[in-house]
């Protein structure tokens, strides 16, 4: 997957019940096209703005995508916290952007047992991006501002933000198999980036 910055993390902030519920479809078999279709009849995200189906589906289809069996069997079957980290990792594969914010600010931050996420972090994680890469620069303050907003929405959501206002850090716990299947199929670098 060739991945470029992007913003869709607007749209599709964390979304674990709706990638749980298209990871289910998927292990019946079902197709893209089906499960789209699926989604949209049966409501099966359980909203009410059908909108917010077509602006979050994409997304949740992209991350349903990077999950395999294995993967999906652990997302499934294990325990809330197991479906988070495996949530996170499907975020970080599918929006290059997140994936360097979790790698160069969490992760960093996480291993020198740094606990502590200042607003002036984040800040200057998106100035450097948008110094080095056009298409970033490009977007507005007020999507830059939502894009912080869904960051934050979804290190809280994982577990790693401790309170949604806050600016304290928790550590992940990550189950050993998880892990080490992670290692097996080459995504070591996701695990690091949750700061392991």
């Amino acid at each position: 997957m060739d991945l470029q910055y992007s913003s869709s993390l607007n749209g599709a902030s964390y979304m674990l019940f709706e990638l749980k519920q298209v990871v289910k479809l998927k292990q019946k078999g079902l197709s893209e096209t089906e499960i789209r279709k699926k989604v949209v009849e049966d409501n099966v995200f359980q909203v009410t703005n059908k909108n917010r189906i077509n602006r979050s589906l994409p997304s949740v289809m992209k991350r349903a995508s990077v999950i395999d069996e294995v993967l999906a069997a652990y997302m499934l079957e294990g325990s809330l916290e197991i479906g988070k980290v495996i949530n996170l990792y499907a975020i970080m594969k599918t929006d290059l952007l997140f994936f360097e914010f979790m790698a160069e600010v969490i992760g960093e931050r996480l291993q020198t047992n740094n606990y502590l996420l200042e607003k002036k972090d984040i800040n200057i994680f998106f100035t450097v991006k948008s110094e080095q890469s056009e298409r970033v620069a490009s977007w507005s303050d007020i999507n830059i501002e939502k894009l912080k907003r869904a960051y934050m929405q979804v290190l809280f959501e994982s577990g790693i933000l401790k309170d949604r206002k806050g600016n304290e850090l928790n550590r992940l716990i990550i189950d050993d198999q998880l892990k080490e299947h992670l290692k097996h199929i080459g995504d070591i670098k996701y695990v690091h980036a949750m700061g392991e």
